[in-house]
C-alpha cells in the first residue's frame, strides 16, 4: 500500500464536510464546532488553514469561488476534486478496516504505575475515574441533546464510540483501584521498580 500524502485526521474531517457542499475554511471550522466534532478533531485556525493548503497542494480540493459577506474579508470556497473524493473514501475505508497502533499517553503512564507506590497510584486512578465519569455524563447529555432531538444516530456515532471506550476504561480503572486496595495487585518493594 502506498503511503498516503495527507494523514492529518483534521483533513479527513474537512474532506467529509466538503462531501456536503463547497465551503470556506471559516465555515468548515464553525460547522465542525457546531456539530461538536472538536472533541474528535483538534481544530484551531492555524492547523485548519495548513490542512486546507495541504489538501490543495495534493489536488484533493480546489478553490471554486471567492465570496464576501458584508464588510468581512473575502473568503475562498473549496470543493472536492475527483481525486480528493476517491482519496477520502479510500482513506476512510482503510481507517475503519485496519486497527493501527496508537500510542495513548495513559498507556505509557500506567506502564510505570508501580513507581507511584500503591497509595499515590490509587489516588491518581481515583481522580481519573472521577474525570471519566464526568466525560461519560457529558457524552450522555450530548447524545440525548442531539440524537434525542431527532438527529440521526450516525451523525454522533463517534461520541457513542468514545462514550463506550470511556466506560470500559472506567471499569478497568475501578477494578485496578479495588485490586490495589485489597492487595491482590502485587506491588514491588520500594526501590526495586
Amino acid at each position: 500500500m502506498a503511503r498516503r500524502k495527507v494523514t492529518n485526521t483534521l483533513a479527513l474531517a474537512l474532506l467529509g464536510l466538503l462531501l456536503e457542499r463547497p465551503m470556506h475554511p471559516y465555515e468548515m471550522a464553525a460547522t465542525l464546532r457546531e456539530r461538536l466534532k472538536d472533541s474528535s478533531f483538534k481544530i484551531n485556525s492555524g492547523s485548519l488553514y495548513d490542512t486546507v493548503e495541504a489538501l490543495v497542494r495534493h489536488e484533493w480540493i480546489e478553490p471554486v469561488e471567492t465570496v464576501r459577506d458584508g464588510n468581512r474579508p473575502e473568503r475562498t470556497v473549496y470543493a472536492h476534486t475527483e481525486l480528493g473524493r476517491q482519496e477520502f473514501v479510500s482513506w476512510l475505508d482503510e481507517l475503519v478496516r485496519i486497527p493501527v497502533a496508537e500510542f495513548p499517553r495513559f498507556i505509557a503512564a500506567i506502564s510505570y504505575l508501580g513507581a507511584l507506590g500503591p497509595v499515590r497510584a490509587a489516588d491518581a486512578l481515583e481522580e481519573r475515574a472521577r474525570h471519566l465519569a464526568e466525560h461519560i455524563s457529558g457524552a450522555d447529555a450530548t447524545l440525548e441533546q442531539t440524537v434525542g432531538a431527532g438527529a440521526p444516530r450516525l451523525f454522533m456515532i463517534e461520541v457513542e464510540y468514545q462514550r463506550h471506550a470511556w466506560q470500559a476504561e472506567l471499569e478497568w480503572t475501578r477494578q485496578t483501584i479495588a485490586e490495589i486496595a485489597d492487595g491482590s495487585l502485587p506491588w514491588p518493594e520500594p526501590g526495586t521498580y
